[in-house]
């Protein structure tokens, strides 16, 4: 009886949003644009001066050709360029938006070169996608798509079964067994390498002002590692196939689990760590007091973020005496807050691979330009600056070795557990399936006899300019209209796409690119050179006019590149 109530309320609600939709202004095409086309003219270049960052400079050597000159070898360039932060506007498109006054359009009308063009962002329900029909390569199978999001696994499914959504994500653990034994869906796994972990932040910065942090004592951090049962959280709260993690890394990746396996539970030398460090518990038996943040966002490598919190509140206060408040976040504030080091406490966060690198992990979460955890580590950054200009899986080995033992040894966070995430689909769905890297390519997905795909989400994007975003829903909506020289094929390797191929020099440190001629962007501008130097100069030169996004973090550029061009220290 229950779930006939929720799918007649589910049923209701998807009436409402198609009333809603319906209210929208209708498209008269593609893109209006408001901003002239300019011919190729002169080449633009983009330079730096070699300090921390890695890019030195993006030139424009012809019309159809683009140079990338390092300051130091990077081989994993390919798979960064093929990444959603890291894909091509119009030229014209930033430097018509990309400034306070224009701020609004530019992080949500994006427009792009893909087999989708965006025709509403209808905040709170829905994006509507449309097919692009001058686009360069084969065209969308489905006219339109929708992405609708439902932050409930419950609801996710309820409405997968009553067919008014073609594609969930995220399926709830608790329903892996439902799906695999109805006939009418597809259970479809997700093989994203992933990790859940628990940060803690050793300096805070809330209000411009670094102030010390209980965590900045490496004792009691080392106690919060001992102290937490992973392999309990991953019993009770991840889907079979999960598994508590040994490294922060997934052990899939090369060089992922070089070094020491993580420490194995032990209450009571993490209490006695605690005595050590004068936290002594008081009459009421707690040490003190403390907060855990997270935002209530399902996520492959966190299916539960509610339920995970409040175990790890208990366990706190009945392993260690640590009494910990529960806060939950709203999700943009919460990225926003996390990731500039601004959170007073724990702080439970993940990552899905964005490319197949340890340094897609490693890179990102450690680098010296990262503040989440408060002051980076040095005896973790330089080691990780020095194995990612190295190409050879075999010679960088003991230098992850190294790292991953830092990482260890030093505790900036606590990795918890690698999920085992899946999708589900409507049965007469063709070609429905998952991808090792963001979502899949949508746009080959046939549904069934009908002209709409429905795609349900389990959050709304943050943005849609995704040169400032990392959170996931924002890169998958931006996956359907815009592309970059490269991108990701369903089993993660990087393919030509904008490009037609890139080739490097003997040591890694210029990669020459030659542009496929005749694409098209959605505006009807055609791409040349000066569109990906714009576009890059936007998001990865600090001195840049256009260096405006949506929290000014740009915080991929920063990390996979080790620092923005042209940075002030």
């Amino acid at each position: 009886m229950k779930h006939k109530t929720l799918l007649v309320f589910v049923s209701l609600l998807v009436l409402a949003s198609m009333i809603l939709a319906a209210c929208q202004p209708a498209a008269t095409g593609p893109v209006a644009k408001d901003y002239e086309e300019l011919a190729f003219g002169e080449p633009l270049v983009v330079s730096a001066e070699c300090a921390n960052n890695k890019v030195k400079e993006i030139a424009a050597l012809d019309e159809f050709t683009v140079q990338i000159t390092m300051c130091k070898p990077d081989p994993a360039f390919l798979a960064k360029a093929a990444f959603v932060p890291f894909f091509v506007y119009p030229r014209e498109w930033v430097e018509a938006y990309a400034n306070e006054e224009n701020q609004e359009k530019l992080l949500s009308q994006p427009v792009g070169t893909g087999p989708y063009y965006i025709e509403s962002w209808n905040r709170g329900d829905s994006i509507v996608f449309k097919r692009f029909a001058d686009y360069w390569g084969e065209p969308a199978k489905a006219e339109t798509l929708v992405f609708r999001w439902a932050t409930e696994g419950a609801q996710r499914l309820l409405e997968l079964q009553s067919g008014t959504v073609d594609h969930i994500v995220k399926l709830s653990p608790d329903d892996y067994e439902a799906v695999k034994g109805d006939d009418t869906l597809q259970f479809l796994p997700v093989p994203n390498p992933n990790i859940m972990y628990l940060a803690m932040v050793n300096v805070v910065d809330p209000n411009g002002e670094r102030t010390p942090s209980i965590f900045g004592d490496l004792t009691v951090r080392k106690a919060i590692a001992l102290g937490i049962d992973r392999q309990r959280i991953v019993d009770n709260f991840y889907p079979a196939g999960s598994e508590a993690a040994s490294h922060f890394t997934p052990c899939s990746i090369p060089n992922a689990c070089q070094g020491e396996a993580w420490y194995d539970f032990d209450v009571e030398a993490a209490n006695a760590l605690l005595d050590e460090a004068g936290l002594t518990k008081g009459d009421d038996g707690i040490r003190f007091e403390t907060a855990i943040y997270y935002r209530d966002v399902f996520r492959v490598y966190l299916p539960e973020p509610g339920l995970v919190a409040v175990e790890i509140q208990t366990q706190l206060r009945d392993n260690l005496g640590i009494e910990a408040e529960v806060i939950v976040m709203e999700s943009g504030e919460f990225i926003d807050e996390s990731t500039n080091g601004r959170l007073d406490g724990l702080y439970m966060l993940g990552w899905g691979a964005d490319y197949l690198h340890v340094t897609n992990f490693l890179d990102f979460h450690f680098s010296r330009s990262n503040p989440q955890y408060g002051d980076p580590y040095p005896e973790i950054y330089e080691v990780l600056e020095e194995a990612s200009t190295i190409a050879d899986v075999a010679t960088t080995a003991p230098l992850y070795e190294q790292a991953n033992n830092a990482i260890k040894e030093l505790i900036p966070m606590v990795p918890i557990a690698h999920g085992a995430p899946a999708d589900a689909a409507r049965g007469d769905v063709e070609n429905a399936h998952t991808a090792v890297l963001g979502p899949p390519d949508l746009w080959n997905v046939v549904p069934g006899d009908r002209d709409t795909l429905v795609y349900l989400k389990a959050a709304e994007p943050i943005s849609l300019y995704c040169a400032d975003e990392t959170d996931g829903e924002s890169l998958d909506a931006c996956k359907m209209v815009t592309e970059g020289l490269y991108k990701y094929a369903a089993d993660g390797s990087a393919l030509p796409t904008l490009a037609t191929s890139c080739t490097a020099n003997d040591d890694a440190t210029v990669y020459t690119c030659t542009l496929r001629e005749g694409v098209k962007f959605h505006d009807g501008s055609t791409l040349d050179a000066n569109d990906f130097i714009r576009s890059w100069d936007a998001s990865m030169n600090a001195a840049s006019e256009y260096h405006i996004g949506n929290t000014g973090a740009f915080e991929y550029p920063s990390y996979l590149f080790d620092a923005l061009m042209n940075l002030e220290e």
